[in-house]
């Protein structure tokens, strides 16, 4: 215990400020992260323990040991067929031209299991990734340029003086094009000077099997897609399966792996004569001119990068693709029929009875391919309407997180609203954390990767999803564990989507959990991310202390687990 004395409500928030900043701190810069997810198509469903499912799967086995070696081309490149027709596969991986073989390997390997949940019986599919993206088609996709699908993701942010960026993007985007056609990667990077502090990064890339002059043709594709999704934007890419185009205001390739072309020499004017001059020539004031602000830049410029790194991370919305109908978040594709439901839970029975909240139930369920799934079926008392319904589960469907819940689909006939999750066997955190004989299972280790997952799955919600979602509802039995005892949030119910630059909102329905409610929002109404951050913390308390916020008994002459706290200083994680 430490001897401080503090009130306990700024020594609760400090508590707050303090956890959700370190972690915060940590899931930016954590080191052998897992690649960052881009977008993903899928098409054409091929039926469950088919022939072309077990070729697509020894096919996806087959492609991670190859990701440091070309078959003919170059090395972060492979495309193989496993099978014969009518269920022949054929698939190709390409890692970023700046990747090593190891950045390459781990990429692709995350890829191929990432793909199959994403797209579990998809025919033809494509996944992007920063790092690398892999493919696979029941049609030949060797040395063919593909256009199609394709999307264009784009920062939110402007730039200032949008006329003068789109003249020296146009520039340098021609040059990059330029210059990976004619190498042999097919890949090219290359910078120009915005202003004295900003420079813009870009990278053209294309499948290396592709000729010059297809390579060409799709980067123009790409190149022409800018001015009609992304003008004026701080950062913009567009991915096509053949080929990739990208710019930023920071660097988000490995700069050393790269090697652009040196910059033209700057040629000085001969000095006057008789002017004061060193020994190489050149008059002392000159040198002091040029080196005095090459100093003062370069101090900028360290403290902007540090700045930017840590800031600029992608905030992309997703402009919809030409085909749409290829998105794997188009309703089409997401769409259960009922009967399919009905025998996946066994008609609803008893025995595959989850759980049960206050928005409907949740039954365990089996596909005709063997995938388990979690159905939760809302009550008809919920009042939301047919097309609010499907305009959530879109929503939805696009979170993409490993400490979020994913939603593979959803049903809605006549007064049914069903909603289907991927399954977590491990049931929710309160299942262990309220239990004495299963939070013994809860080591401190373990209860750290929970924390630290959490705080993970609230950043991406807050500031890395296409929008910025509060999700109001924070709490021990939202928080579903899957058999690593890793933590996804769930239950999407009460979340509430903000514009990105919007900072707060009001409601007269107050919604959610007395107990891990922020005070503005129990009595006011005004909820942000900083109500989100409040029940976060709240339920880190409960897992450090095993106590539960929502039946707390005064113990200690502590009304509430907050005021406990606050008295037995548990502060030393």
């Amino acid at each position: 215990m430490l001897g401080i004395q503090m009130p306990p409500s700024k020594f609760f928030m400090l508590f707050l400020f303090v956890i959700y900043l370190s972690i915060s701190f940590q899931s930016s810069f954590t080191a052998a992260a897992d690649p960052t997810y881009a977008y993903h198509v899928c098409s054409a469903n091929f039926t469950g323990n088919s022939t072309y499912q077990t070729n697509r799967n020894l096919l996806l086995s087959s492609l991670p040991t190859n990701a440091s070696r070309g078959n003919g081309y170059s090395s972060g490149f492979y495309n193989e067929t496993t099978g014969q027709d009518p269920n022949k596969v054929y698939g190709l991986f390409l890692c970023r031209g700046d990747q090593t073989a190891s950045s390459c390997q781990d990429c692709v390997t995350f890829a191929t299991r990432d793909l199959v949940q994403r797209c579990p019986d998809g025919k033809q599919t494509i996944i992007w990734y920063d790092q690398c993206l892999l493919r696979y088609s029941n049609r030949s996709i060797f040395s063919t340029m593909d256009t199609v699908p394709y999307v264009s993701l784009l920062n939110t942010q402007n730039v200032t003086d949008r006329g003068r960026f789109n003249q020296i993007l146009a520039s340098l985007m021609s040059q990059v094009v330029n210059q990976a056609v004619n190498n042999s990667r097919k890949f090219a990077t290359r910078t120009a000077n915005f202003t004295a502090l900003q420079t813009l990064y870009s990278l053209a890339q294309c499948t290396p099997d592709l000729s010059s002059s297809d390579c060409n043709v799709c980067l123009q594709a790409a190149i022409a897609e800018l001015p009609n999704c992304c003008s004026g934007k701080t950062g913009a890419q567009v991915l096509i399966p053949s080929c990739i185009v990208r710019y930023e205001f920071y660097p988000f390739y490995n700069l050393s792996a790269t090697s652009p072309p040196p910059p033209a020499p700057v040629l000085l004017p001969p000095p006057p004569p008789g002017s004061a001059r060193g020994k190489s020539g050149i008059s002392s004031s000159t040198i002091i001119a040029i080196v005095a602000p090459i100093a003062v830049t370069a101090v900028l410029f360290i403290v902007g990068l540090c700045y930017f790194i840590r800031k600029a991370k992608n905030k992309y919305n997703a402009v919809p693709e030409v085909n749409a109908d290829n998105d794997i978040t188009t309703l089409e594709s997401l769409q259960f029929d009922f009967e399919t439901i009905e025998v996946a839970t066994n008609n609803f029975s008893t025995d595959n009875k989850l759980g049960e909240g206050g928005f409907g139930e949740v039954y365990k369920g089996v596909l005709p391919s063997g995938q388990e799934i979690a159905v939760k079926r809302l009550s008809r008392s919920s009042g939301q309407g047919g097309q609010e319904f499907k305009n959530e589960v879109v929503l939805v469907a696009k979170l993409q997180h490993r400490n979020l819940v994913r939603l593979l689909g959803f049903c809605l006939e006549g007064e049914e609203k069903i909603l289907v999750y991927e399954f977590v066997p491990n049931k929710s955190l309160d299942y262990f954390l309220y239990e004495p004989e299963k939070q013994q299972q809860l080591d401190w280790s373990r209860r750290y990767k929970i924390i630290g997952g959490i705080a993970r799955g609230i950043l991406y919600l807050h500031e890395d999803s296409r929008l910025r979602i509060i999700h109001r509802d924070l709490k021990a039995s939202n928080i579903l564990l899957d058999a690593e005892m890793n933590p996804k949030i769930s239950d999407f119910g009460m979340a509430k989507i903000f514009g990105v630059d919007q900072t707060q909102g009001n409601t007269n329905r107050i919604v959610g959990t007395y107990g891990y409610m922020a005070p503005e929002y129990a009595m006011h109404g005004q909820f942000s991310v900083k109500s989100d951050v409040y029940s976060f913390g709240v339920l880190v308390l409960e897992i450090i202390t095993g106590k539960k916020n929502s039946s707390f008994y005064q113990t200690d002459g502590a009304a509430d687990l907050l005021s406990y706290v606050s008295i037995n200083r548990v502060i030393n994680l």
